[in-house]
């Protein structure tokens, strides 16, 4: 092990001058032009050995594992991106506490060093077992991809495995026609009518119509200004007021109150979780429909009698983000220039704002028609003369 590596023993000097050597063997190592200084813990010069050419193992293989490392813990590094979320003012962090909760199932105690690339995947075959979907499953990666990306760039560790991710089919494709909104709005209790109205037309996320405040509304100049810090994107966007628009912003004016700052509340409180109420008059307008799951037996638990029916119920049909996509779809449909719609509903990704321009079935059906109406517009007769061949000589 000459010139590769070495081990030794410290000294020390004592008051008396006198120098001493301590029992304890400690190897050293060169990896990438650094020399690396280890403590094999330990007085037998076989361990010290043994770890030695485990390390210079790890340096022929580009993969060092040095002491720092063998230190780092799931733990520690789920901390690290919980810290760096808080810091950052991220609105995801929630999100995240989740799915380091999930992850802390399956890799709790654990080295980072030990999370290689199989364990995530039987990490991900846990999860599907356990009926997650794949978009819940690639919430939970990216977080543990993220943990390792911080590792790595605080110096305390090396490398990260490689963290594979699902293929995600599940895009919603919901949308509302006009009449289907109108019997919406018409089953929903009074508190919400304008509200819904007001993300119908602007396109803008729940979240935003609850934050809105009278500061960000311009009455004279007929235009919102929305607030970068409760935009999800963090920027910033105008929203011009006519029509129904201003009407809906000048009711809520008349109701207006001096102790609450929200533009849409609920008796001077601002608008909270509206999804039973949402669901009731979706089934109402015939948007939504409950249905129930399992096979609706009875089940008895001691004295208690316990029905199936009533907890297997689930609520399948449009939610309030459609009308977001709804929004982008009539504006394009408008003859809104695209640019100019992705301003006002705050997509700032191409990518997102095309999966939102839903193509409905009539919009199928009507370019059917266009196509077929072009045709036969078509003279039946070809202008193009064909070319008899001639005969060879």
């Amino acid at each position: 092990m000459n010139g590769a590596g070495r081990i030794y023993k410290r000294k020390k000097k004592m008051p008396n001058g006198t120098v001493i050597e301590l029992p304890v063997y400690w190897i050293s190592y060169y990896y990438r032009g650094k020399e690396f200084r280890e403590s094999s813990h330990s007085e037998s010069e076989v361990v010290a050995r043994r770890l030695l050419r485990s390390r210079l193992g790890e340096v022929g293989r580009g993969k060092l594992i040095g002491p720092i490392e063998e230190k780092v813990a799931f733990e520690q590094m789920a901390d690290d991106l919980q810290r760096d979320y808080e810091i950052n003012g991220k609105r995801s962090i929630a999100s995240v506490k989740l799915s380091r909760h999930h992850l802390e199932k399956c890799f709790a105690f654990s080295r980072a060093v030990d999370i290689s690339t199989d364990k995530v995947r039987a990490y991900i075959s846990r999860r599907q077992s356990e009926g997650s979907s794949n978009a819940s499953i690639n919430r939970e990666l990216a977080a543990l991809k993220r943990m390792f990306t911080l590792s790595v760039q605080a110096g305390k560790l090396n490398s990260s495995p490689y963290i594979p991710s699902l293929q995600e089919d599940n895009a919603r494709q919901g949308f509302v026609d006009h009449g289907g909104f109108l019997a919406l709005r018409e089953n929903l209790v009074d508190y919400l009518k304008d509200p819904i109205e007001f993300l119908y037309l602007s396109g803008w996320r729940v979240s935003e119509m609850r934050a809105l405040e009278w500061r960000d509304v311009d009455l004279e100049g007929a235009v919102i200004r929305l607030r970068p810090e409760i935009s999800k994107n963090k920027d910033g966007r105008l929203l011009p007021l006519s029509g129904e628009l201003l009407e809906i912003i000048e009711r809520a004016g008349k109701e207006r109150r001096p102790d609450c700052l929200n533009v849409f509340h609920l008796k001077g409180q601002p608008i909270g979780d509206f999804r039973k109420t949402w669901q009731r008059a979706c089934c109402e307008a015939g948007l939504g429909r409950m249905e129930v799951q399992g096979d609706g037996q009875k089940k008895y638990f001691g004295t208690i009698t316990h029905d199936l029916r009533r907890s297997a119920v689930r609520y399948v049909g449009t939610i309030p983000h459609d009308l977001r996509r709804t929004a982008v779809r009539n504006m394009v449909r408008a003859g809104i220039p695209e640019r100019v719609a992705m301003s006002l509903t705050g997509h700032k990704t191409r990518s997102i704002f095309d999966r939102y321009n839903i193509v409905s079935e009539s919009d199928l059906a009507q370019a059917q028609e266009k196509l077929q109406a072009h045709l036969r517009e078509q003279p039946e007769k070809s202008k193009v003369s064909v070319m008899k061949r001639k005969k060879a000589l």
